[in-house]
């Protein structure tokens, strides 16, 4: 995909230029373009392009601190000032602190000195980030231009998107390598990607699939589709609502350590799930959360409540956010950044949304939601961009760092969950919690990957119940 660019272009001659005068240029380091200096060096490792790690080793110094800042100091050389016609003679640099993917750099550069026997200039050269502080400073020479040069430049700039989400994927098994599959109970997988999901899970060390259907429905899905059921354990439920009720009992009589839904409607599993008589019910509210990998985006996101929930009250909203943030802990994100969503990013008494998030975060002030940072209310765009927030005038921890957006209700959060899937290519996981074991609670739409990967979720959740001593 290209789009139309055009640019005024208009060099500063040696004569022009005046000790003192300056240009300044500003840019976001986003993670398409550590993917590109990984593609144009030949350093394909995924383990030197993690975006959500800060200590990703010498690439991601040497993109941050050099290869990516030098391009941009280049730049404004060759397109501001002097502009075109600039020779470059000698730079030196020096990096004070690392720019982190989604920093925001403004690069200045100043006049110095003028040497008018070699039409030398020498130039101040100054980067801070979106918090004004210095993150690379030095001097740059330049020989600027004699003759004057104004031209309009249109060409067709091409966008470019690095995206392996196959690669992805890959990377999010990975998280459970070397642990014990846990059991899982999965009601009524009676069609291709019902079934082919917890049995690719099952091929990969993830979880024991316990399937909980019609038998002969089950075995006659995985002959037509050509789906190796060698190993696997069925356990005969004559309909969906039987294969529901006694999954949920696999669970309660400890056979199962995770619950995983087929092809079923959500409703007859959750009604199992919710009884109050033979449930799974804890003390905690029960939500549900997608783990989101969005390509454009420079951590981990996770949105609730997107599924259960379709009005919460601020009661409820406690144990969705707490829900979260020990599912960011289980994952390993040590103190979650917390976005509550609304409209606008001020309080107004006539939007429920912002009054809800203003008293969430004086709970968490007061310890009643605890391990994450909370900051809202925040509109969408200021929960993930650095520059909307500064545009903005918001200064917070969380605002363009957000890895938990907490959305106002079910519809909201089920639009974005979906958009940033299927217009973003996020790879997508979705777990309930709050319930006695992780339940894997995807749509009927879903691919058999985006169930594998819910079942790395819910496994890691599972290990780390067990790991608690909490059954």
């Amino acid at each position: 995909m290209t789009e139309g660019h055009t640019r005024h272009l208009v060099n500063r001659t040696y004569d022009e230029i005046k000790v003192g005068d300056s240009a300044a240029l500003t840019r976001t380091l986003m993670p398409e373009d550590v993917r590109l200096f990984a593609v144009l060096t030949g350093d394909l490792n995924p383990a030197t392009q993690d975006e959500g790690n800060s200590t990703t080793g010498m690439f991601r110094e040497m993109v941050a601190h050099g290869m990516w800042s030098g391009s941009l100091v280049s730049t404004l050389l060759g397109t501001q000032f002097p502009g075109p016609g600039t020779q470059l003679i000698d730079q030196r640099l020096h990096f004070a602190r690392p720019v982190n993917i989604g920093d925001t750099i403004t690069i200045t550069l100043t006049a110095r000195q003028k040497f008018d026997h070699n039409r030398h200039v020498l130039l101040d050269c100054s980067c801070v980030n979106q918090e004004g502080l210095v993150v690379v400073h030095g001097t740059v020479e330049v020989q600027a231009p004699t003759e004057k040069i104004a031209r309009i430049e249109t060409a067709a700039r091409p966008e470019i998107r690095i995206d392996d989400k196959h690669a992805r994927y890959t990377q999010m098994l990975e998280r459970v390598k070397g642990l014990e599959p846990i059991p899982t109970a999965v009601a009524h997988p009676c069609d291709c990607e019902s079934l082919k999901g917890p049995v690719m899970a099952f091929q990969a060390g993830i979880i024991e699939p316990i399937l909980v259907g019609p038998e002969a429905k089950i075995r006659s899905v995985a002959e037509e589709h050509g789906i190796d059921l060698y190993g696997i354990r069925i356990v005969h439920a004559a309909h969906s609502h039987d294969a529901a009720a006694l999954a949920v009992s696999l669970v309660r009589t400890g056979d199962a350590e995770a619950l995983m839904k087929g092809s079923l409607h959500t409703d007859e599993l959750m009604s199992e799930v919710v009884s109050r008589a033979n449930g799974l019910r804890t003390n905690r509210r029960i939500s549900h959360v997608f783990l989101m990998d969005v390509p454009t985006y420079h951590r981990p996101l996770l949105i609730t409540d997107a599924a259960i929930n379709i009005a919460p009250s601020l009661e409820d909203k406690v144990d969705i956010i707490q829900n979260a943030i020990d599912l960011a802990h289980v994952i390993g994100i040590p103190e979650p950044k917390v976005a509550i969503l609304s409209a606008v990013e001020t309080v107004n008494p006539k939007i429920q949304s912002t009054l809800d998030a203003a008293a969430l975060c004086k709970m968490a002030d007061r310890g009643q939601i605890k391990g994450g940072i909370l900051d809202g209310p925040l509109a969408f765009d200021n929960a993930v961009s650095i520059v909307a927030a500064k545009t903005k005038g918001i200064h917070s921890a969380v605002a363009g760092h957000a890895e938990i957006l907490v959305v106002p209700d079910l519809e909201s959060g089920n639009m974005v969950a979906k958009q940033l899937e299927y217009l973003a290519n996020a790879l997508t996981a979705g777990i309930v919690l709050g319930t006695r074991v992780p339940i894997v609670l995807t749509s009927r739409a879903d691919t058999a990957e985006t169930r594998t990967a819910s079942c790395v979720i819910a496994a890691l959740v599972a290990h780390a119940k067990r790991n608690s001593g909490n059954t």
